[in-house]
Formats: structure tokens, sequence, C-alpha cells
């Protein structure tokens, strides 16, 4: 084995160690023992919420555990496989192949140990809302929407859409969904901000230009130790009939519910279900997670004035440019790729391991 390809095998083998100590793969194990204990109680599924929780939390924690173990088995085959390429010239290149892999997984495990904020293993609402720019924001953030749901989609990540207010003329006004996987709220969360899409628009007949603006918010999901009271008279909750888009009726009932936290002005709103009681709670835990993000902003803005530091974060943060020239560009991290087609079509993790990356860095150095 020559020098390089020593040194590249002994520095992914020490981050892989790292990896493996901050996950605590023991630890990880008897978490899987008594989650398996739980859900093999006979009376489990006597509450729902709690026996879902449970077995998620048990197949997200044994899929952690297979990722750990087939991750340390490839790296001791790829030890042999070097050895074999002394014997054998032939099969260096079917190693260093296996290098490149398994560099770019460990890598990317390595991005969720960073992953260690207060919320950052919840779940994640995700809001997307079209801003300036007309009809082709309103299709901009449509195109979002899929952009995070086909992502959702390729990691195998279930997904529940709470909401979609239909522009008029295309796309959507905003629409807000949960991610339902451990850790969503931390990798999504580098996400929030202000997206901006430069092309030539489909809905100008005279072919011009346009800059439009959609602008997405990421929030944790409310777990009942989080105790965010809303007193009933801070609401107002409005029934309506839900309805798709071009206003075709989804049901002929008034299921569709509206609260507004007359406080803070927040409103939020759920038509997914058939029944307004389910629509109503749906509503409400998306209203509570918000009310958490806001505490959460607010104890940090008094953070930062002790510190006498601004938001670093900014609110601009993508760039989307299909005309005069394709690219998107991450305007924090400087991470762009020249595919915008893969891009809007759910490849999106290079953008969000550099961000999650960078935030580290911005932490560290405040």
């Amino acid at each position: 084995m020559n020098l390089d390809d020593a040194a590249a095998l002994k520095a992914l083998d020490t981050t892989l160690t790292s990896i493996e100590t901050v996950v605590d793969v023991p630890k990880l194990q008897r978490s899987i023992a008594e989650l398996s204990e739980q859900a093999s109680a006979p009376d489990l599924w006597n509450d729902q919420d709690r026996a879902q929780q449970v077995t998620s939390a048990l197949s997200h924690a044994q899929a952690e555990l297979k990722r750990m173990v087939e991750l340390r088995q490839r790296m001791d085959d790829l030890g042999v496989l070097f050895e074999l390429a002394d014997e054998d010239p032939d099969t260096l290149p079917e190693a260093h192949e296996e290098l490149t892999a398994l560099q770019g997984d460990v890598d990317a495990l390595e991005v969720r140990t960073l992953l260690s904020g207060e919320y950052d293993a919840r779940e994640a609402l995700v809001t997307i809302r079209s801003e300036a720019g007309g009809v082709d924001a309103a299709d901009f953030a449509e195109m979002l929407l899929r952009m995070y749901l086909r992502w959702s989609e390729r990691h195998g990540y279930p997904t529940q859409v709470f909401d979609t207010s239909y522009a008029e003329e295309a796309g959507i006004k905003s629409a807000t969904f949960q991610v339902k996987v451990p850790y969503a709220y931390g990798t999504l969360s580098v996400e929030q901000g202000t997206h901006r899409l430069v092309r030539i628009s489909p809905f100008d007949n005279q072919g011009r230009r346009q800059t439009s603006f959609a602008g997405v918010e990421v929030v944790p999901v409310v777990e009942t130790s989080d105790h965010v009271d809303i007193d009933d008279k801070e609401i107002r909750v409005d029934v309506y009939r839900s309805s798709g888009p071009g206003g075709q009726g989804v049901n002929t009932t008034d299921s569709a519910v509206r609260i507004t936290h007359l406080p803070t002005g927040i409103v939020v709103s759920c038509q997914n279900e058939r029944s307004q009681i389910q629509n109503r709670a749906s509503a409400m835990a998306v209203l509570q997670a918000k009310l958490l993000e806001r505490r959460r902003q607010e104890e940090k803005a008094t953070m930062d004035a002790l510190k006498d530091a601004g938001n670093s974060w900014g609110n601009q943060m993508r760039s989307y440019v299909l005309h005069p020239y394709q690219m998107v560009k991450d305007l924090r991290t400087n991470f762009e790729v020249g595919n915008p087609t893969a891009v809007f079509d759910g490849e999106i993790d290079p953008f969000i391991e550099a961000g999650i990356r960078w935030r580290r860095e911005v932490e560290q150095d405040a």
C-alpha cells in the first residue's frame, strides 16, 4: 500500500472512531433494548400517540445502529481490499472507488454529530410562503414545496401536509408540512430564510426575466414536556370548507380549521383531515410549535443582546438561477452546483451538510 492510501485510510478510520464515540454505540444498544421492551408491552397501543412515538424511536435507533455497524464493517473490509491490491494491482481501482464512497458516507454521518442544539433531535414543521414576485413567487413556493417533499421521499422520511393555500393563477400562497423523523429539525433548520429564483417567467407573454422570492420557516415539533400553554381566550377558531386548486371542494362539510393566536397574530390552518376535531388538534399542534419557536427566538435575541452580537444568519440564503446561466448557490457557505433541475428534484443534501458545518463554525466563532 502506498503512503497516500495508507494516510487516507488512517484518517478515515480516525474520523469514524470519533463518530462512534460521539454516537455512543453502547448507549444506543441499551436504548434499543429499552425501546424493544416498551414496544412489546401488551397495552402499548392503548395510547396510539405513545405507541407511535415508541415504535418510531425504535425504528430510528435500529437504523442508526445498523448504519454504524455497516460503516465499521466497510472500513475493515477496505483495509483487506487494499492488502489484496498489493498482490493484485487490478483490484486497486475497486479499492479507490470504495474509499471515495466510504469517505462520502462517513462525512455525511459526521455532519449528524454536529446537531447538538436543544431542539435538533425533534421532528420538523416546515412552512413555505410566496413573497415578492406575484404569480412567479407563488409558482416558486410550490417548486420549493415539491423539492422538500422529494428530499424527504428520497430518504424514506414520512411527511404530513397540514395545509396548502393555493394562489389564484398558479402555485401556492403557503403550505405547512411535518417531517416525521428524529433530527429533522436540526437538519432542515439551515434551510430557513429567503430563497430567490431568477428565470424567464413562464407567466410573462413577453418572455422577460423575473426575480421572485419565497420564504422558508422551520420550527421543531412540540413535545408534551414543552409546556406551551395556550389560553382559550387567546385564540379565535374559524371553520370553513376545505378546498383544493381552483376552488374545487375536497369535501362538502365545514371541516377545515383556522386558529388565530390573538396576542401574537400567528395564524395556522389545517384542512387535510376529514374531521373538524382532527383538524383542530393538528392546527393546535402547529400553533404550539410556532409559539415554542417564537419563545426560542426571543431567548436567542436576549442572549445576542447580552453578547452585543446581532443575528448572524441574515435572511436571504440561496439563489436559484435558471437564466442566463444555470446555477444554485448558497449565499452563506458559497457552495454551488450547476444543475438546478436535480436540486428542485430533492438533491439538496450537499447544501444542507454545508449549511450545518457553516453554522457550527459561526457558533464556535461567536
